[in-house]
């Protein structure tokens, strides 16, 4: 596909999202053009300018203070073909208390362009994703998956779910399949091949140079649009086209990146998609956990099937929330959720070591407004229905702890219960609600 002079990249950007929209089969044979200076700059002012710094060590602000001439040369680079990306440097984050994540830090320059391919990306295949679908997409949350799922529970005839978890799947996601799919649609060697050299760019661990024979570098920029189409291949469309044909009664799948439940009506349908996932997924060079993934009765008859079976009723778990079975204060089926025990757990220890670690760094003020932030973050979060007491609970262990760690401070006064409560009035801290109520049209 070749475009004329119309004018701004955006304007081209919009073409791209017509033709995909219109076509489903179209194929795109020139993109890798529109990374040009213009559309460069708009990529850099849309970064995080606060974000850690690359093995580069350039920050936002230093690459900005040349930033024609930088975008120039890179866009020169980018034209010979002589532009390869930075490896990543490599750090590790909390994923438990047993368990840490690896995480991708890339160089800014690397950012500004894995921006620019995300955005092309961004606008073929936001026409082609399933509805299923709710990962890292434009006007589509984690809070939405939620509510979907929960609709689907409450109003279709759901009595099982297939839970899901693919083992290790940023780390293992072919490059040769993945770089397979996404020639469905783009013909454009030099993209492809750019998109290539960021898959195979590696990243540093202590020093070392790691370059990886698979996978997508978690934390970059580019990652999550490569997961979502790869996904979108191997697991949605043949979930909406292969698995629903095949299948006697009801079923759906909702995503939020590589996490996603199955619902299911009857028993033997969710056995065989539990089957099919894994054969699917084997094929492509992956596998679900064999711990974390399971086949569970849920639903409207969950509670009264347990209690005849003598046992507890099933619950599982997604996206932070452990989901149960319910009633309503009328004795009606509902779904409850609270926020998981492995989240709870971990949100409540990163929270007391913030506390003292910043008791005595400086002054209270300062790290109160931190601490009204890291409350609010956590009540947008989990502030769904069905989770007040989820969230209060979090608030009132908060309070106890700094109360604690502030009477630990030197040279300080400890406070009473009823100084304290005092001083919460003259400086008060943002109380549990309830922000997303699944209960009303729309999800904010």
């Amino acid at each position: 596909m070749q475009y004329t002079d119309i004018g701004k990249t955006w304007q081209k950007l919009s073409l791209i999202s017509g033709h995909a929209r219109r076509d489903p089969g179209f194929q795109f044979t020139s993109l890798a053009h529109l990374l040009n200076v213009e559309y460069l700059r708009d990529c850099y002012k849309g970064l995080n300018r606060n974000k850690a710094v690359g093995i580069d060590n350039v920050s936002w602000e230093e690459y900005g203070r040349k930033l024609d001439e930088n975008l120039e040369l890179l866009v020169s680079r980018l034209k010979l073909k002589k532009y390869k990306p930075i490896p990543a440097r490599r750090v590790y984050i909390p994923k438990s208390e047993t368990e840490k994540r690896p995480l991708g830090i890339s160089a800014l320059e690397n950012k500004i362009v894995e921006r620019g391919i995300t955005w092309i990306l961004e606008n073929i295949y936001e026409q082609d994703f399933l509805n299923c679908s709710y990962g890292f997409r434009p006007k589509r949350n984690s809070h939405q998956a939620l509510k979907e799922l929960n609709d689907l529970i409450m109003f279709q005839p759901i009595n099982h779910i297939v839970e899901a978890d693919i083992k290790g799947f940023f780390d293992n996601v072919s490059h040769e399949k993945l770089m397979g799919f996404m020639s469905i649609r783009i013909k454009d060697t030099v993209l492809l091949n750019l998109i290539k050299r960021f898959l195979k760019a590696g990243y540093v661990d202590d020093g070392l140079l790691v370059k990886p024979d698979a996978g997508t570098p978690q934390g970059s920029i580019l990652s999550p649009m490569l997961a979502n189409i790869f996904l979108h291949y191997v697991l949605d469309t043949w979930f909406e086209t292969t698995v629903k044909s095949h299948v006697k009664g009801f079923c759906e799948i909702v995503r939020y990146a590589d996490d996603f439940v199955c619902v299911v009506r009857y028993a033997d349908d969710a056995r065989r998609i539990e089957r099919g996932l894994r054969n699917r997924f084997n094929k492509y060079g992956l596998e679900l956990h064999p711990t974390k993934s399971r086949n569970i009765s849920f639903g409207r008859f969950e509670r009264g099937n347990a209690k005849l079976q003598n046992r507890r009723a099933n619950t599982f778990d997604f996206l932070g929330f452990t989901h149960y079975c319910d009633k309503s204060r009328r004795g009606n089926f509902k779904v409850g959720r609270k926020t998981s025990r492995k989240k709870y757990t971990a949100k409540c220890r990163a929270m007391n070591a913030w506390l003292k670690a910043v008791r005595n760094q400086v002054k209270t003020k300062e790290w109160w407004k931190i601490l009204i932030a890291k409350l609010r973050g956590h009540f947008q979060y989990y502030g769904v229905s069905e989770n007040y007491k989820g969230i209060a609970r979090f608030y009132k262990v908060t309070i106890r702890m700094l109360r604690k760690w502030m009477n630990r401070r030197s040279q300080k006064r400890k406070m009473s219960w009823d100084r304290f409560t005092r001083y919460l009035e003259h400086y008060p801290l943002p109380k549990p609600r309830i922000v997303h109520s699944f209960y009303v049209s729309g999800v904010r």
